[in-house]
């Protein structure tokens, strides 16, 4: 998995094993939440190991189901309350020990998908796939392979027709879109996990959402074609209506006050360091 500033590493057998030095010193939301001023490799294990602990990340521990929210617009809050509300009927996320799952259960998506960063490859734990079967969740390949277009194909045959996915390539967009026009069907195309990337603007236009990261080639290139955006230091962006919708669906799902402004990006000083 690739987690703070993309730094990569590897569990194997409930152990960390390998952990690559990040190449983000900074991130506003790990400030936040953990009051991390600076990003490290020691600080990634300490973060890593904490996650294994507390909720089981690439055991048969895993804790699966979660209600509660720890970022206020991130990606699996999003399908969370978007699921909640009828706006999508499944969604199809990356989970350590099962791979691509495809499920209608909001508690499922966050308990899976709210503790997990950039998931590169996983392998099965039959315990957790078990858990995540009776909780409403659809394991896409019992070897735990991540193939979230596989993913997608199974939701449209299990008869959901407004399906939201995670995606991290514009290639895995156009499979999508080319899926829509065959099928009679509604997808939500979210990218994700895009520190680093240097996608073209028509590559860009291709998802209905995307979270910027840390990347500074989604900040230049998005500037004047968003429709709507979501937070100030790693911004998720709307680049579609439908990804404008399912941002207010998370929005009308928060208590407090929403500021609207213009024009988009708009980027607090506060930002990921350094951008790339």
């Amino acid at each position: 998995m690739e987690l703070l500033g993309k730094s990569r590493a590897v569990v194997r057998e409930g152990k960390i094993v390998e952990v690559t030095e990040p190449k983000i010193s900074y991130c506003p939301l790990f400030r936040k939440l953990y009051g991390m001023e600076r990003i490290t490799k020691d600080e990634v294990v300490k973060n890593l190991r904490y996650r294994m602990e507390n909720f089981g990340l690439f055991t048969a521990k895993r804790k699966i189901l979660d209600e509660r929210t720890f970022a206020t617009f991130g990606t699996s809050e999003i399908f969370f309350s978007c699921l909640k509300s009828g706006f999508l009927d499944a969604v199809v996320i990356a989970a350590d020990c099962a791979g691509t799952v495809v499920t209608s259960n909001p508690k499922l998506v966050q308990g899976l998908g709210g503790r997990i960063s950039g998931l590169i490859r996983t392998s099965p734990i039959p315990e957790v796939i078990e858990r995540i079967e009776k909780e409403g969740g659809f394991v896409v390949s019992k070897n735990a392979e991540i193939d979230q277009i596989k993913g997608v194909l199974f939701a449209v045959d299990k008869g959901f027709k407004k399906i939201g996915v995670t995606l991290t390539t514009p290639e895995e967009a156009k499979a999508c879109a080319e899926i829509e026009k065959n099928r009679d069907v509604k997808i939500l195309k979210f990218a994700v996990h895009t520190t680093g990337v240097d996608w073209s603007l028509e590559d860009a236009l291709l998802f209905d959402l995307i979270t910027l990261c840390a990347s500074k080639s989604l900040r230049d290139k998005l500037r004047g074609v968003l429709k709507a955006q979501a937070g100030e230091a790693i911004p998720i962006v709307a680049i579609s209506d439908f990804g404008k919708l399912a941002l207010l669906e998370r929005a009308k799902d928060l208590d407090g006050i929403l500021i609207i402004s213009k024009p988009l990006p708009y980027l607090s000083e506060n930002q990921p360091k350094p951008l790339v």
